[in-house]
């Protein structure tokens, strides 16, 4: 039986070796980097953007996490014995340009090349994000982004509820909620973070509850207080973005205008009887509220849903949506609902998306944000900016 030697000896002869320069070059060309190290000695250090497979998952797990087999690959492991092997492994696997590293990290660590830590996770969080660490979208590294994202909720009712519970548990690490109204027994036919035995409280107070008691890794902030001009800076800032579930316009001028302003985006929804819709307003990189809706309709055709009534699944529908749209955000997947409408009707199980461009009327622009002027809009919804001797 051929030892060990041999065997390592029959690898090496059948891929590409290059010493810790070559795979510098590569890398610096775009080659994607393939870390087939064990978990232990990866979350000790590794070369910057690694894609990590231990090698015992290396056929398993491979085909999901580089799809372009022409693509270039520098495969490393400590010393270049695995890497040889893995690298002969993805040749067997279809894959047409790999080259391993000759000595592995511990050669490029001693020659002072540049390496970083790799995000990590307690046990703990591994058990609890599991199904997020399997896909190549998320892994450790997008799950560490979302356990420091900061998220702010306006409103904790039928649309904050199931966006709360889906970013809380997801671990999203600071969710903030802004609402100044106490919970209603005609509340929880929708609003699932309340429960009758909180009746009375205040909904930022039993938000915080449930939150905490789904996901001790989240830090609730509370606001119990009406979002207005005079504080709205003070609370969004620091925020990576907000999920929209205001349920009047005023509100969602205020919210627009200071999000323009502060350059955070915007996860908008909006429900209306069987009817929902969703929208991602990145005052950076789309269009936003002003553009989708330049002036307030009157009220006698804006009925509230106390006046008109909702689907209490409804809300359930699109606040999971938005906080989707959130966490794609968040970790810079997928193609977020910038610059789109989704219309939700549930009578007819329907969706469709429109699409939505920038208003050249409107003046409440990212560009503009330095003249932006943020006031109360209650009855009066139309745009102000001004310069500075105001």
């Amino acid at each position: 039986m051929a030892n060990f030697r041999d065997l390592l000896s029959a690898a090496k002869s059948e891929i590409t070796e290059v010493d810790t320069g070559g795979a510098a070059a590569r890398i610096a060309d775009g080659a994607v980097v393939l870390d087939v190290r064990e978990p232990d000695e990866f979350e000790e250090g590794a070369l910057g953007g690694a894609i990590h497979i231990p090698r015992g998952h290396l056929e398993a797990q491979v085909e999901n996490r580089i799809s372009d087999k022409s693509a270039p690959v520098v495969v490393y492991c400590a010393g270049g014995v695995r890497s040889a092997f893995a690298a002969r492994t993805l040749g067997e696997l279809g894959y047409s340009d790999v080259v391993s590293m000759d000595g592995g990290f511990g050669r490029w660590k001693d020659e002072g090349r540049e390496w970083t830590k790799p995000a990590s996770l307690t046990s703990d969080q591994k058990i609890r994000y599991q199904r997020h660490l399997l896909l190549p979208e998320v892994g450790v590294e997008g799950q560490a982004k979302l356990l420091a994202s900061k998220v702010l909720l306006l409103g904790a009712g039928g649309l904050g509820s199931p966006a709360a519970l889906y970013l809380a548990a997801a671990g999203v690490g600071t969710i903030g909620i802004v609402d100044m109204d106490e919970v209603d027994a005609s509340n929880l036919q929708r609003q699932i973070l309340h429960n009758l035995d909180r009746v009375g409280q205040r909904k930022v107070d039993s938000a915080a509850v449930t939150l905490r008691a789904l996901n001790p890794d989240v830090e609730v902030k509370t606001y119990d207080t009406r979002l207005d001009a005079s504080n709205i800076e003070e609370i969004l800032t620091g925020y990576d973005l907000v999920v929209d579930g205001a349920d009047n316009f005023p509100s969602r001028y205020l919210l627009n205008d200071a999000s323009v302003k502060l350059g955070i985006p915007v996860v908008h929804g909006s429900i209306f009887r069987f009817e929902g819709m969703v929208s991602v307003f990145d005052p950076r990189g789309g269009p936003t509220y002003r553009d989708m809706v330049p002036e307030p309709p009157p009220a006698e055709l804006a009925p509230s849903c106390a006046e008109a009534g909702v689907l209490g699944v409804l809300p359930g529908i699109v606040g999971s949506i938005q906080a989707l749209e959130a966490i794609k955000l968040l970790l810079d997947i997928g193609d977020p609902l910038v610059g789109r409408i989704l219309a939700i009707d549930t009578t007819e199980m329907s969706f469709r998306t429109f699409n939505l461009k920038a208003d050249p009327k409107n003046e409440v622009t990212w560009d503009n944000r330095d003249t932006i002027q943020l006031r109360d809009l209650d009855g009066l919804c139309a745009p102000w900016l001004g310069d500075a001797e105001h």
